[in-house]
């Protein structure tokens, strides 16, 4: 049902030759912006000096606008246009930004990039014109996917989605969202800074911010003076203590008796909930009271919910509909495959 491409949400100013250093323009993103190159995506993690995303950037910001572009560069030989895009903001940021994002979206984009990277050609040009654009709430588009993708989730539920930037929450009831336990607060970097700051003590770190510092947390371990270092005890411990210090509090006003009495299914989604030891914590507190689902694919749920608002508002025109979710760790686009 769905055409899924993702990619490193690093961005960084380059203007080295990279002819022939990726396999496909998915690992090849060099995009010209505002009379600069940029090396995007997973190009940026592996040819960049110091790659960087802001944290839930606004639509003003230099990340933000070249991430877009990639995501629409990525789609623009399997779609109709005029396009219909929908995405998203962590509720803390939703309303400040979304003006913002749909100025910046609904317009005709003339991407120019460097082709070469990945073929023969070299300077590219394509053209994008996006005609209707939606910008809704992060957690509110893994409601839409969890109620209208492959779950097909019905009934009342709660949606907990943790990702690098921010840790959401929301109760959704068929007559719709229960405002009051709409959550938005730290996401997965705050175990990962705890961690450099672990690691500081006995290792020197060079310049690796929490970005690069946090494919070592995924990997679970790192390379430091040429000695491997097993980071799984260390990131064990402070996924625990950011539960403890940020999950849990956050939710005592969310899961509470009362609402338990009206839903008592959780849906854990977003790319933190690959991480078993995390997972592990909200079964200690939860799972004895309420029933835990675990989503298929949890870092694309997001995209994919954008994506199906994005077929409603169209019209059901599945070629032109685009669900592009902006992460502060990897930047998901989606189309509907027919």
């Amino acid at each position: 049902m769905f055409a899924i491409q993702s990619f490193s949400s690093l961005i960084e100013n380059s203007n080295s030759n990279l002819s022939n250093t990726s396999k496909d323009l998915l690992n090849g993103l060099k995009i010209f912006h505002e009379n600069q190159w940029y090396i995007c995506g997973n190009l940026a993690l592996n040819e960049g000096q110091l790659p960087h995303k802001l944290i839930n950037s606004s639509p003003a910001d230099l990340d933000y606008q070249l991430l877009v572009k990639s995501g629409l560069l990525l789609v623009a030989d399997s779609v109709e246009q005029p396009l219909t895009i929908t995405t998203g903001f962590p509720y803390s940021t939703y309303r400040i930004y979304k003006d913002m994002a749909t100025d910046f979206l609904k317009k005709t984009h003339i991407i120019e990039f460097d082709a070469s990277t990945h073929s023969s050609s070299a300077k590219r040009s394509v053209i994008l014109d996006v005609n209707n654009v939606e910008v809704i709430p992060e957690i509110v588009g893994c409601t839409i996917a969890l109620r209208k993708g492959e779950q097909q989730a019905d009934g009342n539920f709660f949606v907990l989605s943790c990702g690098f930037g921010t840790f959401e929450s929301v109760l959704s009831m068929d007559s719709g969202i229960v405002e009051q336990t709409m959550v938005s607060t730290h996401g997965l970097k705050y175990a990962v800074n705890m961690l450099i700051s672990e690691l500081e003590k006995t290792h020197y770190l060079g310049f690796r911010n929490a970005h690069l510092v946090d494919e070592a947390f995924q990997k679970g371990y790192i390379i430091l003076n040429r000695k491997n270092v097993d980071l799984r005890e260390m990131r064990r411990n402070v996924l625990r203590s950011y539960y403890n210090e940020v999950i849990s509090p956050n939710l005592r006003n969310v899961i509470t008796d009362q609402n338990l009495m009206k839903a008592n299914k959780v849906y854990l989604c977003g790319g933190a909930m690959y991480y078993q030891d995390l997972v592990d914590c909200f079964k200690n507190e939860f799972g004895e009271v309420a029933e835990l689902e675990f989503v298929a694919d949890p870092a694309t749920l997001a995209s994919k919910g954008y994506a199906l608002n994005s077929l409603r508002v169209s019209g059901g025109k599945k070629n032109s509909s685009v669900g592009l979710d902006i992460g502060n760790a990897t930047t998901v686009v989606t189309t509907i495959k027919e």
